[in-house]
C-alpha cells in the first residue's frame, strides 16, 4: 500500500480514538465484525459518492458519445440541386443583364455620335446661312447705295435745273 494511503489510514485511526473516547458505544457500528465510527461512515460516504459521481460522469459522457456516433452515422447530406438550380438561374440572368446593358451602351455610343454629326452638320449649314446673309445683305447695301446716289443725283439734277423737270 502507497505510503499516503498508510498515513490517511492512520489519521482515521486516530480520528476513530479521538470519536471514541468522547462517543458513547452506541456511536460506533459494527458490520460483520467491523467496527464504524461516524468519522469512518463520513469518509466511506464521501468515497462511495465520488465514485458514483465518476460513474454517472462516465455514463453522461459515453452517453453523449453513442448519441454523437448515431448523428453522424444517421447524417445525410442534403440535397442541393435546387439550390444549384436557382444559382445557375441567376448567373444566367446576371450575364442576360450584363450583355443587355452592354448593348445598350453600344447603341447610346451610336446615338451620341449620330447626334455628334447631326449638330455638326446644322453648325455648318448655321455658319453658310450666315455666311449667304452677310453676303445678301452686302449686296442689298451696294444696291441700296447706288439707289440712294442715284436718287441724290436726280434730286440734285432736278434742283439744279428747276424747269428740265416740267
Amino acid at each position: 500500500m502507497p505510503e499516503e494511503i498508510k498515513d490517511v489510514n492512520k489519521q482515521i485511526d486516530a480520528m476513530d480514538a479521538a470519536v471514541k473516547k468522547y462517543a458513547s458505544k452506541d456511536t460506533v457500528i459494527s458490520i460483520g465484525g467491523y467496527e464504524f465510527t461516524p468519522a469512518k461512515l463520513m469518509v466511506a460516504a464521501t468515497i462511495v459518492s465520488s465514485i458514483l459521481g465518476g460513474l454517472y460522469g462516465a455514463f453522461e459522457v459515453y452517453k453523449d458519445y453513442v448519441g454523437m456516433k448515431k448523428k453522424i452515422a444517421e447524417y445525410v447530406t442534403p440535397d442541393l440541386t435546387e439550390i444549384y438550380k436557382k444559382l445557375e438561374l441567376v448567373q444566367q440572368s446576371s450575364e442576360k443583364g450584363t450583355q443587355y446593358t452592354q448593348d445598350i451602351k453600344n447603341d447610346l455610343k451610336q446615338d451620341i455620335r449620330r447626334l455628334e454629326n447631326v449638330v455638326e452638320n446644322v453648325e455648318r449649314g448655321a455658319r453658310q446661312t450666315q455666311r449667304e446673309v452677310n453676303q445678301s445683305l452686302k449686296e442689298q447695301d451696294a444696291e441700296l447705295r447706288g439707289l440712294r446716289r442715284e436718287v441724290d443725283d436726280k434730286i440734285k439734277k432736278a434742283l439744279d435745273n428747276p424747269l428740265a423737270n416740267k
